[in-house]
């Protein structure tokens, strides 16, 4: 029917091609060859299945099968595998008339009550056909809540009723429906065979179209049939009988930049010529396209060209969407380039993508992205130089490194040196900053002006004291709370806690804080590990642990333990090594005292800031730490 308004000709019988050519039977569906062989055995074999999930992309003929299948079990000569199209079950499912073939969009039924209303309605018997056939299309929309009113009616439907379910994401169904169902995936139809469909539909459309740009349609569909067949009715009105319609025509109906403008501008980038690349962009730009447009076009160009490059030509046929010509003008192209140097130019083009995406100034970006990829030589350059200095920093062999899309060069990673502990002959010098003292200096200054060389001072052995017991009091509490098995419990002991008296009979220890002493008490919650500990320490066990509050004559106990343990384990004489021929220099012990009182004030000054009572209760500072390397000594009491 022809309706003509205002010399406008307006055909109402106009049907979209991808309806106009949908199949109508399993032998036209195209590829999915595992799929038709199953269908078509279970109808031959008469073992059809009270549910089925269709599941794949887009386009690929889930629902067109659906009805394909519906039609074969429904028609009035069948079941088949070919339906005669000409009986009214045929046309009912043909036309979507929902007869005794319903089909439901879940994307808009989706919730519990349309599940309910679906439940209800099959209880009742078909109309004229064999089955009802309820084909539910996206049914990954449906909430769980619907999934779960259908379980039961899926497991065990009525025996005329089937239920066939699509959907282009099935992760989102749940699991209890698809182990009730056969489930079908359909796999993404190959480019030649979109490409020979779409010749087939060219001839009966009398559309003048070239083999390429076919092929370049079928490539750039995602093997989704559906989309391709939509481009090939869209470029239907450039039809001549003139002239066929070309790659160049796709390129400009889909505002997609051509293979010569993307060639010119790739070439420039290639040759590190910036002025030439802006030159081409700004023409480009001036055609109306968008800078995301020609940045994904040229991404999409820079992964052909390292496809080439890496890739036999005659491997590349089925990968890249050019031709052989355009292959052979790209591969001129590459022979100066190396793999890197592609890589390293997707990496940046992808990265001023994201770029784009984000910004309020595309332009500019856009600008700044091809200067960026056009100093290709000196970036590439650059990179190497940056892989070679990480190689020799790290002291391994080479490794990948993350060049960010503005050349920022990596942090350098490393290696840690390893420090073995030397015993040797040295000199120490303090910090210049260091308070009380300032420096050692001074006293090195004393000894070396009574008539001794510098050298010999420094080859001079310093005076030491005896290392402390090894049945001490504070060496038995250092190897006590390193048997304390819970961090926060041994670093708070070290704190709160003061030894008393550590022996194998009797380990008594003094917490200064209540609230702590609650806890570490005989009746409290973390008692055990202070006997775990002790009993770890002595290996026949200790009779008797007390953790108390601090009392008066701690000190007394505390300094009889020591010097009883002085006694039992007294300490050998140092080795002392004298030079030859070289008088020892005779050290004032004031000068000495002065360094060790000095240290002894900023430890106490340490311990009262901490809150410490007790000497014993606070542990060295750094300070004193490096005096105590200097002399080679010991704390006493």
């Amino acid at each position: 029917m022809i309706i003509c308004y205002n010399n406008f000709i307006m055909n109402k019988n106009y049907i979209p091609l991808y309806r106009k050519y949908r199949p109508q039977a399993i032998e036209q569906i195209v590829g999915q060859g595992h799929i038709k062989k199953a269908l078509a055995n279970a109808i031959q074999m008469d073992r059809i299945s009270h549910a089925y999930l269709f599941t794949g992309p887009r386009g690929t003929g889930k629902t067109s099968t659906a009805r394909i299948f519906a039609k074969s079990l429904n028609c009035q000569n069948g079941p088949t595998i070919a339906p005669c199209n000409e009986c009214e079950n045929c046309k009912n499912i043909t036309n979507s008339i929902p007869i005794d073939v319903i089909e439901i969009d879940a994307a808009s039924n989706r919730s519990v009550n349309d599940a309910d209303e679906i439940i209800q309605k099959v209880a009742l018997a078909p109309v004229q056909s064999r089955y009802k056939i309820y084909i539910i299309d996206e049914v990954h929309m449906l909430t769980n809540q619907a999934f779960n009113a259908l379980l039961k009616t899926l497991e065990e439907p009525p025996k005329n009723v089937i239920f066939i379910l699509a959907t282009t994401e099935v992760h989102k169904v749940l699991d209890t429906i698809k182990s009730r169902c056969q489930r079908f995936d359909f796999k993404r139809i190959t480019t030649d065979d979109i490409a020979k469909h779409l010749r087939y539909i060219s001839d009966k459309e009398e559309i003048n179209i070239t083999d390429d740009a076919l092929a370049y349609i079928a490539q750039n569909s995602a093997g989704g049939m559906r989309d391709s067949i939509a481009l090939l009715d869209q470029l239907s009105v450039l039809n001549s009988t003139e002239e066929a319609i070309s790659v160049d025509d796709i390129n400009r109906l889909l505002g997609r930049l051509s293979f010569d403008s993307l060639t010119s501008l790739f070439n420039a980038i290639a040759s590190s010529n910036q002025n030439e690349a802006l030159n081409v962009l700004n023409d480009i730009y001036n055609q109306g396209n968008e800078p995301s447009q020609i940045l994904s076009n040229l991404l999409e160009y820079l992964r052909n060209t390292l496809i080439l490059k890496s890739v036999e030509n005659a491997s590349v046929g089925g990968i890249v969407q050019l031709n052989d010509e355009q292959i052979k003008i790209l591969s001129g192209c590459l022979k100066n380039l190396e793999t890197h140097q592609l890589v390293s130019l997707i990496d940046k083009c992808a990265a001023y993508i994201k770029e784009l995406k984000l910004t309020s100034n595309p332009k500019l970006w856009l600008d700044v992205a091809i200067l960026d990829m056009s100093n290709l030589v000196q970036n590439t350059t650059l990179e190497e130089l940056q892989k070679r200095i990480s190689m020799l920093e790290s002291g391994d062999a080479p490794r990948p490194i993350n060049i960010s899309a503005y050349n920022t060069p990596p942090s350098p990673v490393m290696k840690q040196e390893i420090k073995k502990p030397v015993r040797e002959e040295k000199t120490v010098t303090l910090n210049q900053s260091t308070s009380p003292v300032a420096s050692v200096e001074p006293l090195r200054e004393k000894i070396i002006s009574q008539n001794a060389t510098e050298e010999e001072v420094l080859n001079q052995p310093v005076p030491m004291s005896k290392p402390a017991p090894a049945n001490g009091l504070k060496t038995l509490w250092v190897s006590l709370l390193e048997n304390i098995s819970s961090s926060p419990s041994r670093s708070i002991l070290k704190q709160q806690a003061v030894p008393v008296k550590i022996t194998q009979e009797e380990v008594v220890i003094a917490v200064k804080s209540p609230n702590w002493l609650k806890q570490y008490a005989p009746d409290g919650s973390k008692h055990h590990l202070v006997v775990e500990a002790a009993n770890s320490l002595f290996s026949g066990g200790v009779k008797k642990v007390i953790v108390r509050a601090p009392e008066a004559g701690d000190d007394a106990i505390r300094a009889e333990q020591q010097s009883s343990g002085e006694d039992e384990a007294p300490a050998p004489a140092p080795k002392k090594i004298v030079p030859e021929k070289v008088q020892e220099p005779e050290i004032n012990k004031e000068d000495v005292q002065d360094v060790v009182n000095a240290f002894t004030e900023e430890k106490t000054t340490n311990k009262s800031q901490m809150g410490v009572k007790h000497p014993d209760s606070a542990y060295h500072s750094d300070m004193v730490n490096n005096v105590m390397d200097l002399f080679e000594g010991k704390f006493i009491d």
